[in-house]
């Protein structure tokens, strides 16, 4: 389990499925808004992100359901994108 960070030393599976689930969403949200020191990234890129991610700062069954569903994620960024 190379996922690691939570509060009280917890490390993968350890780690609430909650939170798992909310690291991932969190970095791609951070990612795809953009910042007064980063322009906003596009979904690709987001996407190579967390990809290189797997297994080290996120759970591998998250990634796989984040890849199973990535269509939602590009349609729901979408609908709240910043104007």
């Amino acid at each position: 389990m190379g996922w690691f960070g939570y509060p009280n030393a917890l490390v993968g599976d350890g780690i609430p499925l909650s939170g798992r689930l909310m690291a991932l969403a969190d970095v791609y949200d951070a990612l795809l808004s953009k910042r007064v020191y980063k322009p906003a990234f596009s979904h690709e890129q987001a996407k190579e992100i967390i990809l290189k991610g797997d297994g080290s700062h996120f759970d591998p069954i998250i990634v796989e359901a984040f890849k199973a569903c990535e269509s939602e994620f590009v349609a729901i960024a979408n609908n709240f994108k910043d104007g």
